[in-house]
């Protein structure tokens, strides 16, 4: 039988990998140069722009299928702190950075988790030991 705990976490990690996800998407479809200069013009280097992009599209898929759940997390709270502190802070919170603190959250709270019943993490895991 499913936990109600082991149904709330396989929400959070295909929310949070589908969210991710389609941002890396609209980074590259939205023209990846726009996003280059965004990042510049924050004073981060311009090839961050890629990383940050490929992390969250390959992240995305990765975490919604539950491979690599607590790596990836851990990627993406680093992003939204990047995210928080260099474009979302000086807006305040309503408005401004809530969503990526409420990411942000999810994202601490499954590199902390145990492994998920549907995730193949948990499979990978299984066929290791047996």
């Amino acid at each position: 039988m499913i936990s109600k705990d082991e149904i709330g976490v396989i929400i959070l990690r295909v929310f949070l990998g589908l969210t991710f996800f389609l941002h890396g998407l609209d980074k590259f479809q939205g023209g990846i140069g726009n996003t280059v200069g965004f990042f510049e013009s924050l004073g981060i280097p311009g090839f961050v722009a890629y990383v940050v992009a490929l992390i969250e599209l390959i992240g995305g898929i990765a975490m919604i299928l539950g491979i690599g759940t607590k790596v990836i997390s851990i990627l993406f709270a680093l992003i939204m702190v990047g995210a928080i502190i260099k474009a979302k802070f000086a807006a305040g919170f309503l408005g401004g950075y809530e969503i990526d603190l409420a990411l942000l959250v999810i994202s601490i709270f499954l590199a902390v988790s145990n492994r998920n019943l549907f995730s193949l993490d948990n499979v990978l895991s299984s066929s290791k030991q047996g």
